[in-house]
């Protein structure tokens, strides 16, 4: 019985270790909220009736919507993520910039697995959001340990609304071929090595798929620091022939 007790704790404790950090989100909300211009904050609820904060801009007769995913541990305007949320608007694609689950400042990214299906469910209430807004096309851009998140979505729901996939600076080779959708695989030339060393592999994988192919960057690093124009050149150029 001891020994039961033992491994249940020690179970629970690691549940906990690795459950989103929602005290660290909301930290960053009260943060970035007094500085956003462009854009409303909206409050979305997850089955587990944790509200999580979305950036949302609409476009002037926008022609689709695009839900947004930051990398870890950030916020969702942060990095090369402001840019897109608030530049993708001027070319008519109204977009929703997401909160995804966070752990700990020292969280690394082996650890955020646990997270992926409340991840999933994040989503998919943006989805929802979008849709009850009267939105037929829904495109998903997502940035670095963002891609894993959104990977999760797509894989485990075929049918999601979703018409086109941009996953920036993946470092991981998931199956994209299972996915009933286009994919842009974006990357920068002097990406971090992981996503530079993978990048063949995620190639081979689009290769003969409707409406998919991959490109780099040439100069840009993994946040397209300097760079942003030509990431949002990138992703518009692509939505425009996809969706």
């Amino acid at each position: 019985m001891k020994k039961w007790l033992a491994a249940l704790v020690l179970c629970a404790s690691w549940a906990a270790a690795f459950a989103a950090d929602y005290a660290r989100e909301k930290k960053w909300a009260d943060e970035i909220l007094p500085a956003v211009l462009v854009g409303d904050p909206v409050w979305l609820e997850g089955p587990n009736r944790h509200k999580f904060l979305g950036l949302y801009a609409e476009a002037g007769s926008p022609k689709a919507a695009v839900i947004i995913v930051h990398g870890i541990g950030v916020h969702p305007d942060h990095g090369l993520i402001s840019p897109l949320r608030q530049q993708l608007v001027d070319f008519g694609y109204s977009t929703l910039s997401l909160q995804m689950p966070i752990l700990k400042v020292d969280a690394r990214p082996e650890d955020y697995p646990p997270t992926f299906d409340e991840a999933a469910q994040r989503l998919e209430r943006a989805v929802a959001f979008l849709q009850q807004k009267g939105y037929q096309k829904i495109a998903l851009v997502s940035h670095s340990l963002g891609c894993r998140m959104s990977y999760r979505y797509l894989s485990t729901r075929p049918t999601a609304p979703i018409g086109a996939w941009v996953a920036i600076g993946s470092s991981v080779v998931d199956d994209t071929r299972k996915l009933k959708l286009p994919v842009l695989d974006l990357y920068g030339q002097n990406d971090l090595p992981a996503v530079v060393r993978n990048a063949p592999k995620r190639a081979t994988l689009l290769k003969g798929k409707a409406g998919s192919r991959q490109l780099q960057v040439p100069g840009a690093n993994h946040f397209f620091e300097g760079m942003e124009g030509e990431l949002i050149e990138a992703v518009r150029a692509y939505l425009d022939q996809t969706l």
